[in-house]
């Protein structure tokens, strides 16, 4: 219950049978509780049950793991020379960047790329033709162009068209070239 007046003494009061409230039923101090009553059942004789034993803890073994956060971390730290990709030396290192950074040049042209073995068109080798032409050794296409190539026959009035007479040519028109 809450007290909400405004005497000072009513208020210290109440505070003053709460913390005695407390001190009383929490604080050790309390009033001794006599035995439960029986209704009419008595006991043959008392048997105090034995405490239950805890094992005692033991510590482990030096073989078996400790789990934990610092134990798998060092697992971790263990495992990493096999996760992580040998390191190279400088000159290693410095020979894959030179290689990565090797000047090179776009150049634009028009060369067909040729049919590879499973029809489709082969612009690998048209870029290194377009590089070549230029000057430099090979070529990755940067852009490529596709038109169809029809024979004279289409042309002819009423004839129907058969599926032979076009094809799709694919031409690279620009590429970047290296030395």
């Amino acid at each position: 219950m809450m007290v909400r007046s405004g005497n000072l003494a009513m208020r210290l009061g109440t505070l003053m049978s709460a913390v005695l409230l407390l001190l009383l039923s929490g604080g050790g101090i309390g009033w001794a509780q006599s035995a439960p009553p029986t209704l009419g059942l008595q006991e043959q004789g008392t048997q105090a049950a034995p405490p239950p034993s805890t094992p005692a803890p033991s510590t482990p073994p030096a073989h078996e793991e400790n789990p934990g956060l610092i134990n798998e971390m060092g697992k971790l730290f263990d495992k990493l020379p096999s996760i992580l990709p040998p390191i190279k030396s400088p000159s290693e290192t410095m020979n894959d960047l030179s290689r990565l950074t090797r000047p090179s040049t776009m150049v634009s042209g028009r060369v067909a790329c040729p049919a590879s073995s499973n029809g489709a068109p082969d612009c690998k080798q048209a870029a290194d033709q377009l590089c070549q032409s230029k000057g430099y050794r090979e070529g990755k296409s940067l852009n490529a162009d596709s038109a169809e190539k029809c024979s004279a026959k289409v042309l002819i009035p009423g004839r129907q068209r058969k599926p032979d007479d076009c094809r799709t040519d694919t031409f690279v028109t620009s590429a970047l070239c290296q030395n």
